[in-house]
């Protein structure tokens, strides 16, 4: 690759600032940044020259329709396409796009999720365009970055709660930061989403009816290799990967996606991609797009991205990490401990403000991540536990001890690593290790959280994020502005913050059954296991009030994304039993048939040739796969009536607590007995690809 070749072709589809800077008025220009920047209403005037040379961009680009983009709440983007053109008096077209069309777009609303708030009759939706995340190019379309809300303008989706929240922590902050003298423009959240993902051979993939259906294996026994020798992380990128990976980066740079880092993950045929860091918004309208063309870049490669958080049993899930910190206008991380971390007071004070949010609403974070493929995930050895806990490390952990009981803190010193062989550098040890077992860890500037799945969009878990840190921030300030002597009431604050809140604080190992019993029985920290365990505490007093205070979510809005969430869980595992039942009653039992009526023949032909044949393994196989295959039979019919129960219950809690006390469990006893069977059948009469095919099959 020459030299320049990444630089050229960086933001090419992308309606970015410097586009913007080159082909707007100035005053044009000014106006639009100023509503970028300081969140300023956008004029009518100015939207309607920013359409027009938005769409003479576009066309010059290839572009022909144009779309709103948004994400409402299906965990997909949603478009719907409109062309440029418009007819001309004298018979043809001309291509037009005005500030109108570029504000506001009217999609159906009566088919997206809802809650409740919208009826099929009432079908009247509106998108509007969010300024702050940059227009761009995609299948010869110009996709618009837009809020959706319905007729009434409740929020439809994702982005409009996340706007508020961001808005809502920068006004905290700023009251916060104007207390140290600090007068800012703006304070935004950034964030840096790793993503995992599997990547198998299309033809494979089409082979099993499970991974098209649902995205994960409902069935498949174990190969005698999978992640037990540690040699696929870091290791050596296949060919056939690393030509994936290049396409994936070129169209991801086209987009101005800062696709940063690529490597192999634990489990055999997983990767990681993790971008650089940008605005929230940003990062979240990106990572939607990048989690897209991963998957259309894999089928041009005859492979199939898949980014279900847990497609393959007995080998890692794949998880997403959302790397959370929050900056000013200025380019201040207020994250960063800076060189003497027990002297900031500014940087202590945020992070207990991090530290009381995590603590007092635990609950609302471990449901922002809960889906029915994360509850697969979360707790084996692979990923965090459901317990929320915060890892600060030996150095941050030692200071706030320090404030606590009001003694000295002695600075841990730089330790040089010294490896042994003269011709390698010499180098300093950080002052604290990595917890790669915490799912909320400090990691130098920024926090880590590691709960995510795979598949998650990232703006559900910074909502929640963004206004518990912002309701922190909020008592913080109430309590000191307008004091008389502010260092010594700050001095008492952060020391009263650290000893309410030392609970969530743990840099052990969160694997151990150990912790669990400390963090539940002594802590008093919540386990919230499946996602019908944790979804119904969005409606908890506390937490509606807080997140109604800040104006992240109406009251209507937050029943509607609960009633959303916990239709989701049942409508995703109902439609996994049923894929069960289909698989089973198609091709399982009939296979296994078909292989017991050789293994008779076998046993007949032989036995009549000798009476001396004693034919010990034909016999005892058959004899155990009879039995296996009456097994598969009974626990089929059990899971198909507890299907068929589910619609007998209104209330979307009762129907999500009997999926996960009777369904999942049904499900898990039917897939052990089929299991069991295939590790008994020849490869030529299974009807599917194995799991040694399918994790080996890229390779």
């Amino acid at each position: 690759m020459e030299k320049q070749f990444v630089p050229e072709m960086f933001g090419t589809l992308v309606f970015d600032d410097r586009v913007m800077k080159a082909r707007l008025p100035e005053k044009v220009y000014r106006s639009l940044r100023k509503t970028i920047d300081e969140n300023e209403r956008l004029d009518s005037k100015v939207a309607e020259e920013v359409a027009v040379s938005m769409r003479d961009w576009a066309i010059e680009k290839g572009a022909t329709h144009f779309t709103h983009w948004f994400q409402p709440l299906t965990g997909v983007t949603a478009e719907k396409h409109d062309s440029f053109i418009t007819p001309s008096p004298d018979g043809g077209v001309i291509m037009e796009f005005s500030g109108k069309e570029l504000i506001k777009g009217e999609p159906d609303a009566s088919s997206f999720p809802s809650g409740g708030l919208r009826a099929t009759f009432e079908a009247r939706g509106y998108t509007a365009w969010d300024p702050t995340s940059y227009a761009f190019i995609k299948d010869h379309t110009l996709c618009i970055p837009t809020a959706f809300c319905s007729y009434s303008g409740d929020a439809l989706d994702k982005k409009t709660p996340l706007l508020r929240s961001m808005q809502a922590l920068d006004r905290q902050a700023k009251r916060v930061l104007k207390l140290f003298g600090n007068d800012v423009k703006y304070v935004r959240t950034s964030v840096g989403p790793e993503q995992e993902y599997f990547l198998v051979d299309k033809e494979m993939f089409e082979k099993r009816p499970d991974l098209v259906y649902t995205g994960r294996t409902l069935f498949g026994a174990m190969p005698p290799k999978g992640q037990e020798l540690d040699d696929h992380y870091f290791g050596m990128i296949k060919p056939r990967v690393s030509e994936f990976m290049k396409d994936l980066n070129e169209e991801l740079w086209k987009l101005g996606i800062l696709a940063k880092t690529e490597h192999n993950e634990v489990a055999p045929a997983q990767h990681e991609l993790a971008p650089i860091y940008s605005t929230t918004n940003v990062a979240t309208d990106n990572n939607q797009l990048t989690m897209e063309i991963m998957q259309k870049v894999a089928r041009k490669h005859d492979m199939v991205c898949l980014l279900h958080e847990k497609p393959f049993a007995g080998v890692n899930g794949s998880g997403k990490h959302n790397n959370w910190s929050m900056a000013t206008d200025t380019g201040v991380n207020l994250l960063s401990p800076g060189e003497t971390p027990y002297e900031n007071a500014q940087f202590l004070l945020f992070l207990c403000a991090v530290i009381q949010a995590v603590d007092d609403y635990q609950d609302l974070l471990r449901l922002s991540v809960a889906t029915a493929g994360n509850d697969h995930r979360l707790g084996a050895n692979e990923a965090p536990p459901a317990i929320i806990s915060v890892f600060l490390g030996d150095e941050l952990t030692e200071i706030l001890e320090a404030i606590k009981n009001d003694t000295h803190y002695v600075g841990q010193e730089k330790v040089i690593m010294k490896l042994g062989v003269h011709s390698l550098p010499r180098f300093s040890r950080d002052t604290t290790d990595r917890n790669r077992t915490s799912p909320f860890a400090f990691t130098g500037n920024k926090f880590e959280f590691r709960s995510l799945g795979s598949a998650n969009s990232i703006a559900c878990c910074n909502i929640m994020l963004n206004a518990a840190v912002a309701e922190s921030l909020k008592q913080f300030a109430d309590k000191l502005e307008g004091v008389e002597d502010f260092e010594t009431t700050l001095h008492d604050l952060i020391k009263e913050t650290i000893q309410k809140h030392e609970r969530i604080l743990f840099n052990g190992n969160g694997y151990g059954d150990e912790w669990i019993e400390e963090a539940t029985k002594v802590r008093g920290l919540s386990n919230l296991k499946t996602t019908a365990d944790a979804m119904p505490h969005l409606l908890d007093a506390k937490n509606m009030e807080m997140l109604m205070s800040h104006k992240v979510f109406t009251e209507t809005e937050l029943h509607s994304r609960c009633e959303i969430m916990l239709e989701n869980y049942c409508k995703t595992v109902n439609i996994e039993g049923h894929t069960m039942v289909d698989m089973v009653r198609k091709n399982y039992l009939p296979a296994i048939e078909g292989y017991l009526g050789q293994l008779a023949k076998t046993v007949a032909t032989m036995k009549s040739v000798s009476d001396k044949v004693k034919c010990n393994y034909e016999i005892s196989t058959l004899e155990r796969l009879s039995e296996i295959t009456d097994d598969i039979l009974d626990k089929t019919v059990d899971l198909e009536k507890a299907l068929q129960s589910l619609g007998g219950f209104e209330d979307i809690i009762k129907t999500s607590e009997v999926i996960r006390d009777d369904v999942l469990p049904k499900m898990e006893s039917l897939r052990a007995v089929v299991d069991e069977a295939e590790m008994l059948s020849p490869e030529e009469c299974w009807p599917f690809p194995s799991y040694g095919k399918l994790l080996f099959s890229v390779y």
